[in-house]
């Protein structure tokens, strides 16, 4: 009765968390011209192991909505310092990965883009510890996003290699 009434909880909350999260990501993606079909993007050179633009597509979505219920998860649990410092670190990391796409590709600064990308990673494996000691399916969810920004950093540092000075710098 009472994993039912956790469930009933996490749940109401992720019918807002999911969508949200998946609508942001999209806008920003979408709002910086992000992928394939952005001009100076198609014109760099990429790694052998640059996925189709499709994959992106497909990723980032179900990413998105796992990343909603691991939140919906965590928020029904009771008000704790623990809880407090994982939402703190959650959300920094979402902001940077909103912010990626932009700097990326609006920006076109490869090398900032790429600590981006570190520094994210790093804050959302301390979200995911946290997440994953507050409610264990929780920071679970969180494994395929971590995989994905390993990856995504593995990429944009690849990018910065064969196609250097192609960026623009955002600070100096």
């Amino acid at each position: 009765m009472v994993d039912a009434a956790r469930t009933r909880s996490w749940s109401r909350i992720a019918i807002v968390t999911v969508p949200l999260i998946v609508l942001l990501g999209s806008a920003s993606g979408w709002l910086s011209n992000s992928g394939y079909g952005n001009d100076w993007f198609d014109g760099l050179r990429k790694p052998f192991f640059m996925p189709p633009g499709w994959a992106f597509g497909l990723v980032w979505p179900i990413l998105y909505a796992l990343m909603g219920v691991a939140l919906a998860m965590v928020l029904s649990e009771p008000p704790s310092q623990r809880r407090r410092t994982g939402l703190v670190l959650f959300f920094v990391q979402l902001a940077m990965n909103f912010a990626w796409s932009p700097i990326f590709f609006a920006a076109h600064d490869i090398t900032l883009a790429k600590y981006v990308i570190f520094v994210m990673a790093v804050v959302a494996a301390g979200a995911a510890g946290q997440f994953l000691r507050l409610r264990r399916t929780a920071g679970l969810l969180l494994i395929p996003y971590l995989a994905w920004l390993i990856f995504a950093a593995t990429l944009n540092s690849a990018i910065e290699d064969l196609n250097h000075g192609a960026g623009t710098a955002l600070f100096g």
